[in-house]
């Protein structure tokens, strides 16, 4: 009937089978302890939702928005107390060695009740992903010891992220938009280091973080291939904080103005320096894989939030039906309002399967492909602690492990693994965020004015989940980058990110 060479012909076409079948491909791959372990995650956000998040959702958001430089250092201190900025990371670096496929479906649970306070654990995890994109063992194991410690003490050291600027905000996160963008944040090279002079905003959790891992560049007439990647501790001589953004939602996560005045950077606080590394690959292309395996993983977590907000809403509308009285009869035994209730279940349900293979995407494709892998899975997790602290540990400082990881990683990966991993990311960004505003907007639409004064959890959830749109980027660059990475694959000779 057909045979193997025109099979492997025809599924090579585009669409490419593999890359639409991820989930089925990936699930023989798995290991099977990868689901115990995300069940466990998810039990785990519904116990802290009932007793930590729901309690006090609105009293948060209100304590915010009366005092919009109030900090929630009580609530970072409850996360911090339950585990969650170890709880990802992995065992050779100190912490729990949760598998990161698990954490998307751990957000959507937090988000579902308060996407500020979700937030508040999950941006941890940007400026995680970050750092570890960088493969510079060395600051890796210090900066996540430095959070374990914070853990056993009590005083929670989070990372953040810097890279937004005044003049530079989805561009940058672009390596085609990136040498237009209007940049200030200069890194000057100086003997023993850097200074850095220039300011950056909208840096999610930065008034409560620890660590700051600020993408400057050393070039800012062609940062594409003069990035340059640095650790900043609060205290520093030369950083300080501005002012705190007065959002419209997510209130309980700050969003922070960074300001640089030469600020000395050692050395040893480098992360990655496109000059003083040698790369089997280009600098500008070393830039686009940094930037693609973050914002693959932290889109798709953004798209697990936006399912979150979504199936948030539909919850409220739904319990808000089953006891509202309309014309005689309960609102939930209208016909119109289960049309409603019906279609914003849909949305969840759509949302929650982008990000989701957005998952196995990046397992397969990815920065989780070897981690991921039943071998390297299961010795993560039975090593014994001993041989990880006695054996392991002290290697991670030493370069040439950092020099292997990097030859390893920025070889072997591929442009097309890449293009599908970040059009995946964004794809799930844009579908849960739209869904989570679509649903918060049919469920007001359906709740009215009453609805409105429903506990204000209705109103709060909308406001939260518009400011999660432009989270990372508007959806309209990340609708773009989907289809760069869609013409990349399939029309070569198409052409985007024009001059205008």
């Amino acid at each position: 009937m057909i045979s193997k060479s025109e099979i492997k012909t025809l599924l090579d076409e585009e669409p490419r089978f593999n890359d639409i079948t991820c989930s089925l491909q990936s699930v023989p791959k798995l290991p099977k302890a990868l689901l115990k372990e995300t069940r466990e995650t998810v039990a785990i956000a519904r116990k802290f939702n009932k007793e930590v998040v729901r309690p006090y959702a609105l009293e948060l958001d209100l304590k915010m928005h009366a005092d919009p430089d109030y900090l929630p250092y009580d609530f970072v201190e409850k996360a911090n107390d339950w585990g969650f900025y170890t709880m990802w990371l992995p065992r050779v670096f100190g912490g729990r060695g949760y598998s990161a496929p698990t954490m998307a479906p751990f957000s959507e649970e937090l988000a579902s009740a308060c996407l500020g306070m979700a937030n508040l654990v999950g941006v941890h995890y940007l400026g995680v992903s970050s750092l570890a994109a960088t493969l510079n063992t060395r600051m890796i194991h210090k900066i996540f010891q430095d959070t374990v410690n914070g853990e056993k003490t009590g005083q929670p050291c989070l990372i953040s992220t810097a890279i937004t600027e005044p003049g530079a905000g989805t561009d940058v996160e672009e390596v085609e938009l990136v040498d237009k963008a209007d940049l200030s944040c200069y890194a000057e090279k100086v003997k023993g280091g850097y200074v850095v002079n220039g300011t950056k905003v909208f840096i999610s959790s930065g008034h409560l973080s620890t660590w700051h891992i600020l993408i400057s560049y050393s070039d800012l007439g062609k940062p594409s291939e003069n990035t340059v990647v640095l650790a900043i501790k609060t205290g520093m001589e030369g950083f300080s904080f501005g002012r705190i953004e007065k959002k419209m939602g997510q209130k309980g996560c700050p969003a922070s103005e960074l300001l640089f005045k030469d600020c000395f950077v050692p050395d040893e606080n480098v992360c990655l320096d496109m000059h003083q590394m040698k790369f089997p690959r280009s600098k500008r292309a070393v830039a686009t894989a940094l930037l693609d395996d973050v914002l693959a993983a932290s889109r798709a977590g953004v798209g697990a939030f936006g399912t979150g907000v979504a199936r948030g809403a539909f919850e409220e509308a739904a319990a808000f039906a089953s006891e509202t009285e309309v014309e005689g009869k309960l609102l939930i035994n209208h016909e119109w309002a289960q049309s409603m209730l019906a279609e914003m279940y849909k949305n969840v349900t759509l949302a929650r399967g982008a990000y989701v293979e957005t998952n196995y995407a990046i397992g397969l494709y990815g920065t989780t492909k070897d981690l991921l892998s039943k071998p390297m899975y299961y010795y993560s997790k039975f090593v014994p602690q001993f041989w990880i602290d006695k054996v392991i540990a002290p290697l991670l400082k030493k370069p040439f492990l950092t020099q292997m990881a990097r030859k390893n990683r920025f070889k072997t990966i591929s442009e097309k693994d890449q293009q599908l991993t970040s059009g995946m990311g964004s794809m799930a960004k844009f579908a849960g965020t739209d869904a989570g505003v679509k649903n918060c907007q049919m469920a007001l639409e359906m709740m009215g004015q009453t609805g409105l004064r429903h506990d204000h959890r209705m109103e709060k959830l909308l406001r939260d989940s518009k400011l999660l749109q432009i989270y990372e980027g508007t959806n309209q660059l990340n609708r773009l980058n989907l289809f760069k990475c869609m013409v990349a694959r399939n029309i070569p000779q198409a052409k985007v990110f024009e001059e205008d």
